[in-house]
């Protein structure tokens, strides 16, 4: 394929005029080195951009034809993007232009840095797990989602608790009143688990994670269960209804007595990775982590 062929689908946040500039920057980087661009006409909007900028509307096939999901924007952006990215089979590429940004690779001063390494082709790929979530009503499946962070079951009202039953591999746990239960993959471990105080874990390890928020209950701390666990929440049925979560994005009314089941996803998310450096080394940036007085060793230094 010649580079006039190749094209990148770019999502970008353009709710802010710091955010518009640096996308607008991008694009004009991107087709200076003879790559074509794809936006979504929605977002094209917004932008100021040159001729020869390609828009679509969102729907099944937007993305076909191209390399790479190029996101910029905040966390709810690069979630956004890896919808696409899924449902395509294609990498992201994320960059920064929120406040933490797990999911991204690179920062808004980065910008050349990333035109560069895309026209080259220069990254590595990586798969990150996903779940799958089937919402049960008297026993039929009413519902069928995934995410990536996690799948979270809410109260959906402010007055009054969600009772409910948790299970692993199909053997119940515990019974609470809480403000919601979250199951999450490694990579959401550092999204809404941790503000529920669970635990950080590092992306290459497979586990699921079950993190009850706000649990009255003498027992309900976060578990980390087997890539393979099957993790279930019941509301009870003489609670109010609740609500699913799925990555904050997509959403749908649980009534008293439904079942929620989360499992590993057969379909994972693919992130192109600029920089090898490790995990802990993201964490600490990300979090600004105080590690002043280490005394590690030398070669690390």
């Amino acid at each position: 394929m010649s580079d006039e062929e190749r094209t990148v689908f770019l999502i970008a946040h353009t709710g802010r005029e710091t955010a518009l500039r640096s996308v607008e920057a991008l694009v004009h980087g991107l087709l200076k080195v003879g790559l074509r661009i794809r936006l979504l006409e929605a977002e094209a909007v917004d932008l100021d951009l040159p001729e020869g900028v390609e828009k679509v509307t969102e729907g099944p096939g937007a993305a076909d034809g191209c390399e790479l999901i190029l996101v910029a924007g905040g966390d709810g952006t690069l979630l956004r993007g890896a919808e696409l990215a899924r449902s395509h089979g294609l990498p992201m590429l994320g960059i920064n232009l929120g406040r933490v940004g797990f999911l991204a690779e690179a920062e808004r001063d980065d910008l050349a840095v990333v035109v560069e390494r895309v026209v080259d082709a220069d990254y590595e790929v990586e798969e990150r797990m996903t779940i799958d979530v089937i919402v049960r009503t008297n026993g039929d499946v009413v519902h069928e989602d995934w995410a990536l962070n996690e799948a979270s079951i809410e109260k959906a009202s402010r007055e009054r608790m969600l009772e409910v039953v948790t299970e692993v591999d199909g053997r119940p746990v515990s019974n609470f009143g809480c403000d919601g239960v979250v199951c999450a993959t490694p990579t959401g471990s550092t999204a809404y688990a941790f503000s529920g105080g669970g635990p950080v874990v590092w992306p290459e390890v497979e586990a699921l994670l079950m993190v009850p928020i706000s649990a009255h209950a003498l027992f309900a701390r976060p578990l980390v269960t087997s890539p393979e666990s099957v993790l279930a929440v019941e509301v009870q049925p003489k609670t109010p209804h609740g609500v699913l979560w799925c990555d904050g994005r997509r959403s749908v009314e649980l009534p008293a007595g439904a079942r929620v089941e989360v499992r590993r996803g057969r379909t994972p998310v693919r992130l192109a990775r600029l920089h090898r450096a490790p995990f802990t080394d993201r964490l600490v940036a990300k979090f600004a982590l105080p590690v002043t007085g280490w005394r590690g060793r030398a070669d690390h230094q």
